[in-house]
């Protein structure tokens, strides 16, 4: 199968806040006011958190249907930890990405625990976001 590409394109907007068209859907992300925004949005690292969940969520009912699974809903808990010196410029010798993401996933479904387990793995391994956020992607940003 040939590669597929998706694109969207953004710009800035007043404040801190971002603007990005992804198909027919327009995402605003900005800061919060503490931290010089207006609040007129999620941050981008809520953003990738938010997608996570959208991820494992949409590929549970995919794999749901696949398997026959009457999956009745899934729940999310996320948590990331970052040090905020590196995005800041502060410290050179910290990444400015997230150090753990942690999902916890409560899954209703007629499944024992080792059956939902083995399902959570084949979401997981599924998932492009758990991909590119566990091997990488390769980033080539260029000037206009």
């Amino acid at each position: 199968m040939s590669l597929k590409t998706i694109s969207a394109q953004g710009q800035m907007n007043a404040g801190m806040s971002i603007e990005v068209q992804c198909g027919e859907h327009r995402l605003v992300m900005d800061q919060p006011s503490r931290a010089g925004g207006q609040g007129l949005g999620p941050t981008p690292l809520d953003v990738v958190m938010a997608a996570v969940a959208g991820c494992f969520g949409t590929l549970g009912r995919f794999i749901a249907h696949q398997q026959k699974i009457d999956l009745r809903g899934m729940r999310f808990e996320i948590e990331a930890d970052y040090d905020p010196d590196g995005l800041l410029g502060r410290r050179t010798d910290v990444r400015p990405g997230f150090q753990d993401l942690r999902l916890k996933v409560e899954i209703d479904a007629d499944l024992s625990r080792e059956a939902k387990q083995a399902f959570l793995e084949e979401i997981e391994r599924r998932c492009p976001l758990a991909d590119n956020l566990t091997h990488g992607t390769r980033l080539h940003s260029s000037l206009a």
